[in-house]
């Protein structure tokens, strides 16, 4: 099904700004292109995605109808609502994209003449079910009508796109165009549903505008930000906001689908899922500006589908689900779609569900000790569950497993997941300690030790001088940057130091750091990936926990400027710096809010009381990742 307008050229993963509801969000190029949104959920089937192929994907796209312009795109300040600008010698133009928080699912777009008279030209051509159902397209009152078969039940869906522009149907697209005297605005408006909705027009525009910018100012205002990096982290926290979801409780890893690791290579994956891992990693980051109804959202998400742990390996908690909670999330191949930069195969769904990953339950009781300090002990209904979840960890701490990584390698016993075992029983004890309630503390304290010792004894590499990537190996990985975060070594430790020294010699360039050396093929997939940027804001904090202020603010400093022009971040960097992986990505967005605030305070407490900056370093009063 092709698209044969003459503006279906591909835009790069950096070059996009992100708006959403809570429910799904879209990307929004500088050009005035949204070239991904997926309908209605983030995790449904895309309406447009010419972002994976410009070509087939479709697009929705309102932009200034001239040749020579600059595009500059920025946020409305402490909001998501997204300014595309387009700037040229007789004039400029802009576009405003939002999405009401009022469960309509709506994309609002208002083009404005802002100096000088302008021709704003309008483009739909949507592409359901990721590129493979035909669209119907017909006129209606005040716009046009949208519908498709959906694939999955054979049930027809609709949309609706309102607008004040003039325009005529060609084929499977939708094109118009409209002059505007400076000043004066004009709207297209996306309706998945116009039922019991308000009237569509100018007054409709202004005041969703005004809502909408209301709620992020009330939000933002909630939290409590570090002084330096203040914008750099409210960016983050609104972006980690809109993977979140409003009707679940769930929060997505990342907004995106199919965007390469490697342009051209195999590492192509579904990330619009609920990971245990990255949604505790979220939370934590969070909780730590203040915010802790999400945290609150997640766990009932989660206690609502942990089921009874048996007598086997099954624990009863799966590493990710769908944001609406189902447990399985076939992945399958998208044939119909080139991908981006030509980089297949296209992949939905993701076939590590299936993997076990033991590292889950020390992100998620982590996530659950920080609520509980925040908000009280949790219910009791809860803490049984809870309880047999480390009851069951106790017994089973040891099995080999897929990695924080989620190797398709064959599974071993990884530092990552060991490290991680030892947080969740030492959160439990904390919790059961601090709340004063029922555990079998005597058992929990005993097989947190001992995972303590086989760590400290079984993944030591004297040759290497670091802790190893999996018990017996000869591979570094980044995932050590997490032993002083999270409490289990002292940042001042001889094998700490040590270790810390052998990642900067062979997983660090400059200020970015990769996750591990793909040896022999260690994960199962051909190819080297870029930088991986979480690992690298995790060693800019190693390195400030370490005492190593000082590089690690400049290294701070220099990873800002590899975010794209509104501060957004990919889940890769390649050499030159161009975005990889998908977009945006909360692990990079959380991990520079947890490394702001660490630098933050430990530059506010040397300025305060240099000869407590170690001691206050130390006793970090949230000692916790």
């Amino acid at each position: 099904m092709s698209s044969n307008h003459p503006h279906a050229v591909p835009n790069l993963i950096s070059e996009h700004g992100v708006i959403g509801d809570m429910n799904t969000l879209a990307l929004v190029a500088q050009n005035g292109s949204i070239d991904f949104l997926c309908h209605p959920n983030i995790d449904s089937p895309s309406l447009f995605c010419g972002l994976l192929d410009p070509q087939r994907g479709g697009e929705f796209r309102l932009w200034v109808d001239k040749d020579g312009l600059k595009f500059r795109q920025i946020y409305l300040p402490d909001t998501n609502i997204l300014i595309t600008r387009f700037l040229g010698d007789s004039g400029i133009g802009e576009v405003s994209d939002f999405m009401p928080l009022d469960g309509s699912g709506r994309i609002v777009r208002r083009a404005k003449a802002v100096l000088g008279d302008m021709r704003f030209s309008l483009l739909v051509s949507p592409r359901p079910e990721y590129g493979g159902a035909k669209p119907e397209i017909r006129p209606i009152q005040g716009g046009c009508a949208v519908s498709w078969r959906r694939e999955a039940d054979g049930v027809r869906d609709e949309v609706h796109f309102l607008t004040s522009f003039e325009f005529e149907i060609q084929g499977e697209d939708v094109v118009g165009h409209r002059d505007l005297r400076q000043g004066e605005t004009a709207y297209v408006v996306m309706c998945p549903n116009r039922e019991g909705a308000p009237p569509l027009n100018r007054d409709y525009v202004a005041c969703a505008f005004t809502t909408t910018r209301d709620f992020w100012h009330r939000w933002v205002a909630q939290g409590s930000y570090p002084v330096y990096w203040r914008e750099l982290v409210v960016r983050s926290a609104l972006t980690l906001k809109l993977l979140t979801s409003a009707r679940n409780g769930s929060i997505a890893a990342a907004g995106t689908f199919g965007l390469p690791e490697v342009v051209g290579g195999e590492r192509n994956w579904d990330y619009r899922f609920c990971w245990v891992r990255d949604s505790a990693f979220t939370l934590y980051a969070l909780s730590r500006l203040n915010y802790f109804d999400e945290a609150e959202a997640f766990i009932h998400f989660l206690m609502e589908r942990v089921t009874e742990a048996g007598n086997g390996t099954d624990s009863g908690l799966h590493i990710m689900y769908a944001m609406d909670g189902a447990e399985r999330l076939p992945e399958v191949t998208l044939d119909s779609l080139s991908g981006y930069d030509g980089s297949k195969p296209v992949r939905i769904g993701n076939a590590a569900y299936q993997q076990r990953q033991m590292d889950i339950f020390g992100e998620f009781m982590d996530a659950v000790y920080i609520s509980t300090r925040a908000r009280g002990k949790p219910s009791y209904a809860v803490w049984l569950k809870l309880s047999r979840l480390m009851d069951w960890l106790c017994a089973n701490w040891h099995l080999p497993d897929k990695g924080i990584w989620e190797s398709r390698g064959p599974d071993r016993e990884y530092l990552s997941s060991r490290l991680m075992c030892w947080v969740a029983l030492d959160r439990g004890l904390r919790i059961a300690h601090n709340e004063s309630l029922p555990a079998d503390i005597e058992r929990w304290r005993t097989e947190r030790d001992k995972i303590q010792r086989t760590i400290l004894e079984e993944f030591w590499n004297k040759d290497l001088g670091a802790f190893t990537q999996y018990k017996g190996g000869k591979t570094l990985d980044a995932v050590v940057l997490l032993m002083p975060l999270v409490k289990f070594i002292n940042p001042r430790d001889p094998m700490w130091t040590s270790t810390l020294d052998a990642v900067r010699r062979n997983l660090v360039h400059d200020c970015l750091v990769k996750r591990y050396l793909n040896t022999e093929e260690a994960d199962g997939l051909q190819g080297e990936e870029g930088a991986f940027t979480i690992c690298s804001f995790w060693y800019v904090e190693a390195l400030a926990r370490t005492g190593y202020v000082a590089e690690a603010r400049l290294l701070f400093e220099k990873l800002h400027a590899y975010a794209n022009h509104l501060g957004l971040y990919s889940e890769e960097l390649s050499s030159s710096g161009d975005h990889l992986g998908n977009f945006p990505q909360g692990l990079t967005h959380l991990s520079l809010i947890s490394a702001a605030i660490w630098l933050d305070r430990a530059l506010n407490s040397a300025s305060d009381d240099p000869a407590n900056f170690h001691h206050q370093m130390i006793e970090d009063p949230d000692g916790v990742y």
